[in-house]
C-alpha cells in the first residue's frame, strides 16, 4: 500500500491502522482509540465517510463509545459505512457456546443503527467472526465483526457484499468489503497456502501421503501422491473454515 495512518495502542491494547493505495482517495477526519472516521473516493468516484471501529469490550465503556459514535454524523441522509469489530453479538443466533446471549449488551448497538438509520450489509463465507479456537465443548463462537451502511450508501454501492474470510494467526476472521460484489471466477488450479505450514494437521496430511512405498496401499508414484496430498488438503481446509466460522 502506498499510505497509511496509525492509531497508537493504549499500553500493550488496542491499536488501529489504516492502509490505502494512491487509486483511492482518503482523508481522516477525527480518530480516537477507538475508530477512525475518513471520507474516502475510489478512483474518483463519489465521495462517502468511511469509518472504521474497534469497539471496547467493556460493558463500562461501551455507551460512551456508541454516543460518541452516533455523533459524527449529523445528516441522517449521509453515504456512511461503518466497518470493524463491533465486540457486541447482535442476536442468539450469532452465538454458539460459552454464556448465554446478553439482550443487555445488544441494545448498544441496536439502538445506535435504529438512531443512524444503519442496517448490515449482507455477509457471506460463515456466521461467526471470532473463536476462543478451542474444539468440542469448550469451543466458544461469535459474530462480533460486521459492516454497517446508511442507504444512501447502498444505493452507491447496491451489490456490497461482506465475505468472511478464513482467521490467520488471529482469533478473528478478516471481512472484506466488496463494494461491487462477487464475480464469477474461473476455475483455476490448486496452489498450496503458506498459512497452512502453521497447522499440525497440514503437515500430518504431507506426511501420509508422502509416506514410504511400503507404507502404503496404493502405487507410490509422484503424481498419484501429489493429486492424493492435494484433494486431502483441499477437503482439510474447507472442513476447518466450516468448523471455525459454522
Amino acid at each position: 500500500m502506498d499510505n497509511a495512518f496509525y492509531v497508537d495502542p493504549v499500553g500493550i491494547a488496542g491499536g488501529l491502522a489504516l492502509w490505502w493505495s494512491n487509486d483511492v482517495k482518503l482523508s481522516v477526519l477525527a480518530h480516537d482509540k477507538n475508530f477512525v472516521d475518513t471520507t474516502i473516493s475510489i478512483n474518483g468516484g463519489d465521495e462517502w465517510f468511511g469509518t472504521f471501529i474497534y469497539a471496547p469490550s467493556y460493558d463500562v465503556e461501551k455507551q460512551d463509545f456508541w454516543e460518541r459514535l452516533g455523533t459524527l454524523r449529523g445528516d441522517v441522509n449521509a453515504k456512511w459505512c461503518i466497518m470493524g469489530d463491533t465486540n457486541i453479538v447482535a442476536s442468539p443466533d450469532e452465538k454458539d457456546g460459552g454464556s448465554p446471549f446478553d439482550h443487555n449488551n445488544a441494545k448498544w448497538l441496536h439502538e445506535f443503527m435504529e438512531s443512524s438509520y444503519l442496517m448490515e450489509i449482507q455477509s457471506k463465507g460463515g456466521t461467526f467472526t471470532w473463536s476462543n479456537q478451542r474444539c468440542e465443548e469448550n469451543m466458544i463462537r461469535e459474530k462480533l465483526d460486521r459492516v454497517l451502511s446508511s442507504l444512501e450508501w447502498s444505493f452507491l454501492f447496491p451489490k456490497a457484499i461482506a465475505v468472511i474470510e478464513i482467521p490467520v494467526a488471529s482469533d478473528h476472521a478478516p471481512i472484506i468489503l466488496l463494494t461491487n460484489g462477487l464475480k464469477k471466477r474461473a476455475r483455476t488450479e490448486f496452489k498450496f497456502e503458506s498459512r497452512w505450514t502453521l497447522e499440525e494437521e497440514c503437515l500430518n496430511i504431507v506426511q501420509e501421503e508422502w509416506a514410504p512405498l511400503e507404507q502404503r496401499n496404493h502405487r507410490g508414484t509422484f503424481r498419484v501422491k501429489l493429486r492424493r496430498t492435494k484433494v486431502k488438503l483441499w477437503k482439510w481446509n474447507r472442513e476447518k473454515a466450516n468448523c471455525e466460522l459454522g
